[in-house]
């Protein structure tokens, strides 16, 4: 995301017309222009599209880079949130008091298209402020522009720290770069260790197979498990980071029935439906949960036909939770604007991306980068999937920088188990933490009571 100024949203409060100008040519030079004709086909309304109207006095504009959000449920979600967000700010005012507009750039899920859309929504459309990105690859490939830019940027899909490694080493060029959500991927690892430590009993969890598709992202998770995982008194029967070509998990299954593990707990998102149906499909003897990114999606449970009740699952927030007092109004907006569809979690985070600058301009009385940045690094913002602050510049955990990046805060984080209602439809129920808990808590899959 990115702030404006405090003469007037079309350009900066920290430098003069002018040389904005000459920023936005030598970023032109140093990129090769590559931005122009670059709108996304066929995206929703196009990519590039705007909602909102101006009354007149310039707009604030705000760019959103999400993935086929005509096509894929996470952009999808970011991209409702985005426009559910603008409709309240305007019917509420607008920002300062000015019209809110959403300019749309499909990532195409392409790190390539992701930064091609980030420059034409600021050399082109003038946004003030961006958000989105799913893929940590996107993030890592426009987070050099960010600092070209000067341009807040508020992060509400990938999970990478390495671009917190840059503001912490780089702070000066790197500063305009905040992570609403999610939590980044050491903070990923310790999620996990925490779930096991207060959790591993309660499910009957003397021994776990941990497994971790070999990608970037579950690195950073791997190392926490290597370091902390004594500390829950469960036993590690069986680990591996799988490569990522897999298609069957099937040998890996059997190993895990043969050294008698009670569960599967693993780190996944490219591999993790073949993961599920090698385990509920034949009725495995052995429990099954951790993260799993497609496991988020509301509507896992019809996509897979049901095979995943009783699985065990981490996210932000799910359409029945109660994390915040922000959480349930959210999502009963969102379900009214959107025929009765509930936000994925990229939703929750792109909707409090947008929400907290919002209300940082308004707190601040600017728009001026430079007085935004130490605003929002001192912010406590209730969000829909949780309390929004951010660790500081020197923060670290577990040896990782960790600057700019949603502050974890573990009675906030959920764990959720697939369930069946008595209508037949599938449900998020959440088991942990306790007070985050709906439903009945935990069900023992009926092949392993």
């Amino acid at each position: 995301m990115s702030d404006d100024t405090a003469t007037g949203l079309g350009s900066r409060a920290t430098a003069s017309p002018d040389s904005r100008g000459v920023n936005r040519r030598r970023f032109l030079q140093t990129t090769g222009g590559v931005a122009a004709g670059t709108a996304g086909a066929g995206c929703l309304e196009t990519a590039g599209s705007i909602v909102g109207e101006s009354d007149g006095a310039n707009p604030v504009r705000i760019g959103l880079l999400a993935p086929d959000p005509d096509s894929d449920m996470i952009g999808r979600s970011m991209y409702r949130a985005a426009t559910l967000a603008v409709r309240q700010l305007n019917d509420d005012g607008g920002i300062d008091g000015r019209e809110v507009e959403l300019v749309l750039g499909d990532t195409n899920s392409s790190p390539l298209e992701a930064r091609r859309q980030y420059q034409r929504l600021i050399l082109e459309e003038d946004v003030d402020v961006t958000t989105g990105v799913f893929a940590s690859e996107a993030l890592l490939g426009i987070i050099d522009d960010i600092a070209e830019q000067e341009t807040i940027h508020l992060t509400s899909g990938a999970a990478t720290t390495e671009v917190s490694r840059l503001v912490h080493e780089q702070y000066d060029e790197y500063k305009y770069h905040f992570r609403a959500g999610p939590n980044s991927d050491i903070d990923y690892g310790r999620m996990q260790i925490d779930f096991l430590t207060d959790m591993a009993g309660e499910l009957g969890w003397d021994s776990i197979a941990l497994l971790a598709e070999d990608y970037e992202w579950t690195k950073k998770p791997w190392g926490v498990y290597q370091n902390r995982i004594g500390e829950t008194g469960v036993d590690v029967a069986l680990q591996e980071r799988y490569p990522p070509s897999i298609d069957s998990f099937e040998s890996r299954y059997d190993e895990v029935e043969a050294v008698e593990a009670d569960a599967v707990f693993i780190t996944t998102a490219h591999t993790g439906t073949s993961a599920l149906m090698d385990w509920g499909v034949p009725e495995r003897e052995f429990d099954f949960g951790g993260i799993h990114v497609p496991m988020q999606l509301p509507a896992y449970y019809d996509l897979v036909g049901g095979e995943c009740q009783y699985a065990i699952g981490q996210s932000s927030a799910t359409a029945n939770s109660t994390i915040t007092d922000a959480t349930q109004p959210f999502v009963k907006a969102y379900r009214n604007m959107f025929e009765g569809s509930n936000p994925v979690y990229t939703g929750y985070h792109t909707y409090d991306a947008i929400t907290l600058f919002a209300s940082a301009v308004e707190d601040e009385g600017t728009f001026d980068h430079e007085e935004l940045v130490p605003a929002l690094e001192d912010v406590s913002f209730t969000g829909t999937a949780g309390t929004v602050e951010f660790y500081d510049r020197e923060a670290e955990v577990a040896g990782t920088p960790v600057a700019h990046d949603l502050v974890y805060n573990k009675a906030e984080t959920v764990y959720f188990q697939w369930q069946e209602d008595d209508d037949g439809e599938g449900r998020q129920e959440v088991i942990w933490p306790p007070e985050q808990a709906t439903g009945s808590g935990y069900v023992t899959p009926p092949w392993l009571a």
